[in-house]
C-alpha cells in the first residue's frame, strides 16, 4: 500500500504533528526498552515516567490529567487489528515506524470495517505525535523488516483490565480492555481472545 508522510495535508483528519515538545531523555531511556521478534505492549514504564518531558506530557498535551507513558516495541509488518480509545493517543517514534490508520466514522451499524479504507504513514524517528480519539489504529509496523520502538501516552489506566464484563450498550462487545474499543481480523488469531471479529477485506501488509 501507498505510504505517506505525518507531515502530508492527508494525516490531518486523523492527528497531527507536535512541535516544540523536547523529548531527549524519554528516546534515550527507550534505547534501554526490548526488541523483541513479536510485539510487547506495556502501558506505562517506571523508567520512562521517570523522565522531564514526563510532566509536560501530562500538563501540557493532556491539560494536566493523570497519565501514563508506556511503550509499544518489536517487528510487526501486519495490521491485525485496530483499536480507538475516548482519547487522544500520544506517540513518541523512537525509530523510524509505519501506522496504518483509518476513521472511526468508517465502522459499520454492525461494528464491521473495511480494511480499503485505511491509509499508512510514516513517523520519522523523533516525531511526536497526537493520534485523534477518533482515529483507528494498532501495533506499528517496521520499516523495510526492522524492528520499531514508539512510546505511548494514554490517559491513566487505559489497555488495562476491563472494569466489567457487563453490556449496557451494544459498542460494549468492542470493548478489549479499559478504554480500549477493538475490532480484529479474523486472520489474526485474536478472537480466542475474546475480540471480536469485524475487519472485512484484506489483513493488511506493510
Amino acid at each position: 500500500m501507498e505510504i505517506k508522510k505525518v507531515t502530508d495535508a492527508a494525516f490531518r483528519p486523523y492527528g497531527k504533528v507536535i512541535q516544540g515538545m523536547e523529548v531527549g531523555n524519554i528516546l534515550k531511556a527507550m534505547e534501554e526498552t526490548p526488541l523483541p521478534e513479536d510485539v510487547v505492549y506495556v502501558p506505562g514504564d517506571a523508567s520512562l515516567e521517570a523522565c522531564p518531558e514526563a510532566e509536560a506530557i501530562q500538563n501540557s498535551l493532556y491539560g494536566g490529567m493523570p497519565t501514563q507513558i508506556g511503550y509499544c516495541n518489536g517487528h510487526n509488518h501486519l495490521l491485525n487489528a485496530v483499536e480507538y480509545h475516548r482519547d487522544s493517543e500520544i506517540n513518541i517514534a523512537a525509530t523510524d515506524l509505519i501506522l496504518i490508520i483509518g476513521k472511526q466514522s468508517d465502522i459499520e451499524d454492525d461494528f464491521t470495517y473495511d480494511t480499503a479504507k485505511m491509509e499508512a504513514f510514516l513517523v520519522p524517528a523523533g516525531s511526536v505525535i497526537e493520534v485523534f480519539a477518533t482515529t483507528l489504529h494498532y501495533a506499528p509496523c517496521g520499516v523495510d523488516g526492522a524492528g520499531f520502538r514508539c512510546v505511548v501516552a494514554l490517559p491513566k489506566g487505559t489497555n488495562t483490565d476491563k472494569a466489567t464484563d457487563k453490556v449496557v450498550i451494544e459498542e460494549d462487545k468492542l470493548l478489549f480492555a479499559r478504554n480500549k474499543w477493538l475490532i480484529a481480523h479474523p486472520d489474526a488469531g485474536l478472537g480466542k481472545d475474546g475480540a471480536f471479529e469485524g475487519l472485512k477485506g484484506e489483513n493488511l501488509s506493510i
